[in-house]
């Protein structure tokens, strides 16, 4: 991205750029001339940038976890502030759980309810994501969520059509496995560690959310899924802000299948594999 990140940092700021350092080919951060530093982001196209930017601002409009500001976008390009960096402590991490729960707790319209402004199609990653909407959680997750995937991994033979069973039988007994009726929470949707930065400010900061109306016990087992740092101290703050319902360590495994087939989708068999352990244990479980 030679030159093109100030250049669109200029445009979409109104400020002028006075120095650029590319970190990946769709990444740049870049200085302005009015004292602030800002991280400028190509887009695969325009629904995903435009999702990008309505979930930034649906998240920070609940004014609860720390969100980049998004300064500005187009079709192509997003502009949003740079995270001064830190690292994680316990403390921080306890109020990251406070105020995840508060985020949560805003809620949403409808499961699947996209943020305002945002497209029904946008995005998981690099992955196809449709927010249709639904009432019902078991039903709306095993449709739009969870057999989309599945679907798809068979079609590319990540997964084999015999296993695909497993996660078909997991998806008819979600009425029962679910746990109680809770009301669609405003989940940040993409909640893997890679998604948390720690602040200088001794906060944690959301990126790259695929925002939508959910079930905030999805965001949770995303997080330890991939590792987050004190995710007990997390956890902590999260149960004395809005206690989960009993048996939430039970139901990690179903909430942890839709990010597991995605990445089946995008990256292979080995997260394949997971998946269809994660259906088997619940199975086998209940």
């Amino acid at each position: 991205m030679p030159n093109v990140p100030g250049a669109v940092a200029a445009r979409l700021t109104g400020a002028s750029a006075l120095r650029g350092r590319v970190l990946s080919a769709s990444l740049a951060e870049v200085a302005l001339d009015n004292g602030r530093t800002v991280m400028v982001k190509r887009g695969d196209g325009r629904d995903a940038v435009r999702a990008e930017a309505a979930g930034l601002r649906w998240l920070a409009d609940a004014g609860t976890v720390r969100v980049p500001v998004v300064h500005g976008h187009d079709e192509r390009w997003l502009v949003s502030d740079r995270v001064p960096s830190g690292r994680p402590s316990p403390q921080a991490a306890r109020r990251f759980g406070r105020d995840l729960a508060a985020l949560h707790l805003a809620g949403a319209p409808a499961f699947g309810a996209p943020p305002p402004g945002g497209p029904r199609d946008a995005f998981i990653g690099s992955a196809p994501m449709r927010n249709a909407e639904g009432e019902d959680w078991p039903g709306w997750y095993a449709e739009h969520r969870v057999l989309p995937y599945l679907r798809k991994a068979v079609d590319d033979g990540t997964v084999r059509r015999a296993e695909a069973a497993v996660v078909e039988r997991l998806c008819a007994r979600l009425p029962e496995l679910a746990g109680p009726t809770e009301p669609p929470a405003r989940l940040h949707g993409d909640l893997w560690n890679g998604n948390v930065l720690w602040g200088e400010d001794g906060h944690a900061w959301l990126i790259d959310p695929a925002a939508h109306g959910g079930h905030r016990e999805t965001d949770l087992a995303m997080l330890g899924l991939f590792g987050c740092p004190y995710l007990d101290d997390v956890l902590d703050g999260y149960q004395e802000a809005a206690p989960l319902a009993n048996g939430w360590r039970d139901r990690v495994g179903l909430h942890q299948l839709f990010p597991l087939l995605v990445h089946a989708v995008l990256f292979g068999r080995t997260y394949a594999e997971q998946a269809l352990s994660v259906a088997e244990r619940a199975l086998r479980g209940h």
